[in-house]
């Protein structure tokens, strides 16, 4: 094999897009094997489109047909761990779509039956660890250029969406279709790089608004506050309803502090003493220059580094890695056992607003389950989740 036989279960927005880069070649290492949706429309629309591809409207026959070597799950969040495990259980290599799941018990069913199949590629569908700017920012925290983390804040509000988005399909916007809203929806990549970058936090407490500007029963507006295993805070902000949108993530450690602004340019300002340093030697008379402005050129140096991606580049490079896993056990930037991370962020989160007290991670996961459940129950849309 030179090449992966991929196998693109829903033809939505993200698997449409797959099967594009996959037809143009754009994967060097990847090809498509084979198509599945249950909507007769994207089969009309395959046959006109990839006339050559075999076409599935059930994922088990696609995976049993000899025609793909892995998958990849584009279809709504409670899906991706039930077809990750049917896919390994057949010798078939997965790659899901974030999040990995909606909460963490069947992400960690999906964890557990991976970890049973080593000789198989599990992977997940983080394509801004791919972003160079992102991989640059992990490297500048894991070398220690800023030193110990002291505070996290991440404003993430470029997430708008119109009462239109909610109202095309039954299941948006709902519990027991997609499992919640931003946080589910919008915000796992930003959850996702929050703990890869800075670590997972120890506690979560948060205030979360449920239709707060939107015509829907899960959230639109979240803040989050965290606090880190070393006495760091972090703050985590985002929202569906900001038109104007704003995106800065700012490091502050004791040596200096990384800002990060619109993902697309990082300033990195190294103290030239570290801060506990600096307040434990500094007269008034050196502390009142500063107060004014003066000399901060002996206090710290800044660097500024710009970025620019064109669109599709990270995704590519997602399925170029996994598929390098694959045929030759390159390591995966984004191991699908990682997935389970950001779901418990955003689990925590919920489970913050729910019970309206601060929750200590690892937290009980069948409480929370019994939680969604109560907002699946109150819909009375879908059956409840086991």
């Amino acid at each position: 094999m030179n090449k992966v036989r991929m196998g693109i279960i829903g033809l939505g927005a993200e698997g449409g897009m797959y099967a594009g880069f996959l037809a143009d070649g754009k994967v060097s290492n990847m090809i498509i094997g084979a198509l599945c949706d249950t909507d007769p429309a994207k089969k009309q629309m395959a046959a006109e489109k990839y006339p050559d591809i075999p076409f599935y409207d059930n994922y088990i026959e696609m995976m049993q047909s000899g025609h793909v070597d892995a998958i990849v799950t584009c279809v709504p969040h409670y899906l991706h761990p039930q077809m990750g495990i049917e896919a390994l259980k057949r010798g078939i290599h997965a790659l899901v779509e974030k999040p990995a799941g909606v909460y963490t018990k069947q992400v960690r069913e999906l964890n557990e039956f991976a970890a049973s199949k080593p000789e198989l590629t599990f992977g997940i569908f983080f394509n801004q660890r791919t972003n160079s700017l992102y991989q640059k920012l992990k490297q500048l925290i894991d070398d220690g250029e800023i030193g110990a983390i002291r505070r996290t804040n991440w404003i993430i509000t470029t997430w708008w969406r119109p009462q239109g988005y909610y109202d095309q399909s039954e299941w948006r916007a709902t519990w027991g279709g997609e499992g919640g809203g931003v946080l589910v929806n919008q915000a796992p990549h930003q959850l996702d790089l929050m703990q890869w970058i800075c670590g997972m936090p120890k506690k979560v407490y948060s205030n979360v608004k449920y239709g707060f500007q939107r015509n829907i029963a899960v959230e639109d507006e979240v803040t989050a506050m965290f606090e880190y295993e070393n006495g760091a805070t972090g703050v985590f902000v985002t929202c569906t309803h900001d038109v104007l949108g704003t995106d800065r993530f700012e490091i502050l450690g004791d040596k200096g502090k990384i800002v990060v602004d619109g993902s697309k340019k990082i300033t990195i300002k190294r103290l030239t003493t570290p801060e506990s340093e600096m307040s434990n030697s500094m007269n008034m008379q050196d502390v009142m220059k500063i107060f004014m402005g003066q000399n901060t050129g002996d206090i710290f140096t800044e660097e500024v580094l710009e970025f620019g991606e064109a669109f599709g580049i990270q995704h590519i490079a997602v399925l170029e890695n996994f598929a390098a896993n694959v045929l030759d056990g390159t390591p995966l930037i984004a191991p699908g056992s990682d997935g389970i991370y950001g779901v418990r962020l955003a689990n925590a989160i919920h489970l913050s607003s729910w019970l309206g007290k601060e929750i200590e991670l690892p937290f009980d996961e069948d409480l929370f389950l019994q939680e969604l459940n109560k907002k699946v129950e109150a819909e009375n849309k879908y059956p409840v989740n086991q």
